[in-house]
């Protein structure tokens, strides 16, 4: 492997150009010297329009014989002012990786390229990973920098309206209907709306609650995020460097409130939504909006994004016997502060993290606390496990490059990766784990070992980042039962099978929530559920995440959900296929 920078410079630089110039030439067989046996092909909007990964050379070559005369791509090259090209490990591979740059007759594009040697021909560096992002669409740029607003017209005209007034104006939608209607305020709704601002794309946020934020303000007392800081950030503004690195609830809470100000986003709180329909000749949606409990407006936006999460309906268990339980029954999501229940008696029926996390609440609060398991649960030690698959973000490079690699990880290699970090964990917490063994506690590592993130990808939850509650049921401080030991509830508490009963006060549902599907057809109904089909998850053929980021089967109806770290990165494609969609660049269907 090379070591020089000049020389990983060099040799990046060098396939590049070998690559333009096969596309240039059309001569796509002579792709098959440079990329190596096992490649993939990820593109994130620059050739396809869409978010797919193609692997095998076969494959990529049809791909590129197809795309490629569309969009012209030319000017590839290694980026002198990103990260260097360096050697890295990834998936458990030394490769060397590089940040490159090129254009498209529609803009300005990034990649990363990863070299491999290959097995044949004395070894030659080819490329086993290549990943093509379009950046900025050509005339049609984000408002920041040298392109921001200049702000003087304020006050050129002493009588005319001020820059309050132009705001005041522009939030009520008096006289006009948004271009995009975002439904949810969280980090999902607030990062592709900052987006769409920057791309002078028309966009109103709407959101049930009270205040901006309150969808974090308004959980349990102690809850903090477990993931660190630095991977945490909202597009464009950055959580300040004297911040905590696991931030508090209510102290995310107002930043998002002071994020929506800042960023000038328009948001009607107390606002519910409760779905729409949709015009194939006008090309717009009817919407009708319930605002502040009295006022109804009925708008008309050309776009819906559903910024509601990867699931957001309570899934209520099928348990016949809750209802001869004479005390109180909460789905976790109302649940608020263990306070109300000191010195009471709780049964929790799940084990993933809002079970555990309200177990511990509980007990700090001195319940007397009982967690049910229904199916094995992986379980990661919040240090240093849990942060594994952030190492990237602690190597480095600015936000920029680490939001660029990490989505230039094509699935194939995201699975490797994270069956490595899963193998990394075991080891970590081995003592944690043989603890919550020897007390009865059913463990699983994911589908095909690739742990906790991957049951996120795939399911939304089954797992929980261990900040005290695991300890405390080695401990057996909080109790352990298996939910094929429970006889069932009873009129004051619940039966187990070996005869023993259990006084309770409250029951409280950790069971989940329903998927986006069950929403969708709640709102917009049966015929538009099946039109868009299935909702997060892998697709086996696109190995992408289904329906998300991208043009669905319904025209103008899109969906963005995950983590601040998915948000951050993906709302941006998303934003710029909504703008391309407004400027007649691409229709508003796949």
């Amino acid at each position: 492997m090379l070591e020089t920078d000049e020389s990983l410079f060099a040799v990046s630089n060098q396939w590049l150009q070998n690559f333009e110039k096969s596309i240039t030439d059309s001569d796509y067989e002579s792709l098959t010297v440079l990329f190596h046996d096992d490649c993939h092909w990820r593109d994130l909007l620059a050739f396809t329009w869409h978010i797919q990964t193609v692997s095998g050379i076969e494959k990529i070559k049809n791909a590129l014989k197809f795309h490629n005369p569309k969009v012209k791509p030319s000017g590839f090259k290694v980026d002198s002012h990103r990260t260097a090209p360096r050697i890295v490990t990834r998936a458990g591979e030394e490769v060397i990786e590089a940040i490159f740059c090129f254009e498209t007759k529609l803009g300005q594009g990034s990649g990363v390229l990863r070299l491999l040697p290959s097995s044949k021909n004395n070894h030659p560096l080819k490329a086993w990973t290549f990943v093509t992002v379009l950046d900025q669409l050509s005339g049609f740029g984000e408002q920041l920098g040298r392109k921001r607003p200049k702000g003087d017209a304020y006050s050129r005209d002493f009588q005319g309206p001020n820059w309050l007034d132009e705001r005041n104006t522009a939030i009520a939608y008096a006289d006009r209907d948004p271009a995009v209607l975002v439904v949810g305020g969280g980090q999902a709704g607030l990062s592709i709306a900052a987006r769409l601002r920057q791309l002078n794309v028309d966009t109103l946020i709407v959101d049930l609650e009270k205040r901006i934020g309150d969808n974090w303000r308004s959980r349990y007392h102690r809850l903090t995020l477990h993931n660190q800081l630095h991977v945490n950030h909202l597009p464009y503004m950055p959580f300040p460097p004297s911040w905590p690195a696991y931030i508090p609830k209510d102290k995310l809470a107002n930043w998002f409130e002071a994020y929506a100000e800042s960023m000038e986003l328009n948001f009607w709180t107390e606002t519910e939504f409760r779905g729409g329909t949709y015009d194939h000749n006008k090309k717009k949606w009817s919407v009708v909006l319930h605002k502040d409990g009295c006022e109804t407006r009925k708008i008309h936006p050309r776009h819906i994004i559903m910024a509601t999460g990867v699931s957001g309906v309570p899934k209520l268990p099928d348990i016949p016997s809750l209802r001869q339980f004479g005390g109180q029954v909460i789905h976790s999501s109302e649940y608020k502060n263990g306070k109300d229940w000191e010195g009471s008696r709780v049964l929790i029926i799940g084990s993933g993290t809002s079970g555990h996390d309200i177990a511990q609440d509980l007990y700090s609060n001195n319940a007397d606390v009982t967690l049910v398991q229904r199916s094995p649960t992986t379980i990661v030690d919040i240090e240093p496990s849990a942060q594994l698959p952030y190492a990237l973000y602690d190597e480095g490079p600015p936000i920029e490059d680490c939001d660029l690699i990490s989505a230039s990880t094509p699935f194939q290699l995201l699975k490797r990766s994270h069956q490595l970090i899963t193998e990394q964990t075991k080891i970590f917490d081995k003592e944690l784990l043989n603890g919550l063994s020897n007390v009865g506690f059913e463990l699983d590592f994911g589908e095909d070992d690739t742990g906790w993130q991957f049951k996120y990808l795939r399911r939304g939850g089954g797992y929980y980042f261990n900040v005290g509650c695991s300890n405390l049921i080695v401990e057996r401080k909080v109790r352990l039962v298996q939910f094929s030991e429970i006889d069932g509830l009873i009129s004051d508490g619940v039966q187990f099978k070996n005869g023993d009963r259990l006084k309770l006060d409250l029951v409280v549902l950790a069971t989940g929530f329903e998927g986006q599907e069950f929403i969708i057809k709640e709102m917009f109904g049966a015929k538009i559920a099946d039109s868009v089909g299935p909702i997060w998850g892998f697709n086996s053929q696109q190995q992408e995440l289904r329906n998300m980021w991208v043009r669905t089967g319904q025209a103008g109806l899109w969906f963005i959900a995950g983590s601040f770290a998915q948000c951050r990165i993906y709302s941006k494609f998303l934003g710029l296929q909504i703008k391309a969609c407004e400027e007649g660049l691409i229709p508003l269907t796949q």
